[in-house]
């Protein structure tokens, strides 16, 4: 986990460009609101991969194979947590019966709260590392439970949020149908806010708490900001075509989640080792680092990472073809276009 050095044009430019293109992603799904096609969505996921894959070459030209190795580990690992965000999309937008056709334009709203909200939790994550090295016992600590919830608890409090949109509705003036994709609209002749509103604020509350867990799962991977944002930044981008482009798949895969708990876990339990070979703590081996302590390097990690999605995803795709209750995996996947998509 050293430190990165790279030149700092690259640095700015990379946020320029990176911001340019999520700007026009923004202005895209706002201006033409429809159902991508399947291959739109297709083309849309393997330009932001490809973008991923130059990007680390570049981290590998311009600094060394250690660092575009972590940021490779570290967009996997954003990634499939990025994914586990789309299950969590599928509940809100069937709970609030979002039509279709403006689904993208919400989800690309939730993107930007999600770069929000880990941007700032990667500022004051990096800023503790820097004061407080032992916040990576806490770190591990943390990312073993969260495994434990994600692989054996409930994903989604469905009753926590039914309370917090009672008591907004309680509050504010809510129809309970939605006038296009405007968040206000009139009604007898006085204003009164849209279902766009509450989904916003239950999708920027789920953004709240991935964050929580995906900061600490990435700097276990490496304490560089730049890694940690661009990693996070990539893993986001295309995550609105993902939605599309899995359709009926996305809540199919049962054994993904169990994949991502064991990345969190084994990140978790990476962090606790690294913990103990950079120990500190007085009470801890009387201050002295821990010899015995392992410091798993990137390259196992990736392994590691790559290695567990793909089981969870072979094996999910497996049981759906087996199991008569599940749909086939061509049938979930199956081309959509705008016209088919407006059917459902």
């Amino acid at each position: 986990m050293s430190d990165l050095e790279i030149p700092l044009w690259f640095e700015i430019g990379s946020y320029v460009v990176l911001g340019l293109i999520l700007l026009t992603d923004l202005v895209i799904a706002y201006r033409r609101p429809h159902v991508p096609s399947t291959r739109e969505s297709a083309l849309w996921v393997i330009f932001y991969v490809a973008l991923a894959l130059v990007f680390a070459g570049l981290m590998l030209a311009l600094g060394d194979a250690e660092h575009a190795g972590q940021f490779i580990a570290g967009w996997l690992t954003e990634y499939s947590l990025s994914i586990d965000n789309l299950f969590v999309f599928v509940i809100i937008m069937a709970s609030f019966k979002v039509p279709r056709k403006y689904q993208q334009e919400i989800l690309m709203v939730g993107i930007i709260l999600a770069l929000v909200f880990r941007g700032i939790f990667i500022l004051l994550g990096a800023a503790i590392i820097e004061n407080f090295s032992a916040i990576f016992y806490l770190f591990g600590l943390f990312l073993i439970y969260t495994a434990y919830t994600q692989a054996f608890g409930k994903d989604h409090n469905e009753e926590n949020e039914s309370r917090i949109i009672g008591f907004l509705r309680k509050r504010i003036r809510i129809t309970d149908e939605f006038d296009g994709n405007k968040i206000r609209t009139v009604i007898d002749g006085k204003k009164t806010f849209t279902p766009i509103l509450l989904v916003f604020i239950a999708i920027g509350s789920t953004d709240i708490l991935f964050a929580l867990d995906s900061i600490p799962a990435i700097f276990g991977i490496t304490t560089s900001p730049f890694i940690v944002f661009t990693a996070n930044i990539f893993a986001l981008m295309g995550l609105r075509q993902l939605y599309f482009l899995l359709g009926d798949l996305i809540d199919r895969l049962v054994y993904l989640k169990y994949g991502i708990a064991f990345i969190l876990a084994f990140i978790g339990v990476k962090l606790f080792l690294h913990a103990l070979h950079e120990n500190e703590l007085p009470f801890i081996n009387g201050g002295e680092h821990v010899e015995w302590a392992p410091d798993i390097d990137t390259f196992a990690s990736l392994a590691v990472i790559v290695a567990s999605m793909a089981v969870a995803t072979i094996a999910s795709l497996i049981k759906m073809k087996r199991d008569p209750n599940l749909p086939d995996p061509k049938d979930a996947l199956k081309p959509r276009t705008d016209e088919d998509a407006e059917t459902k």
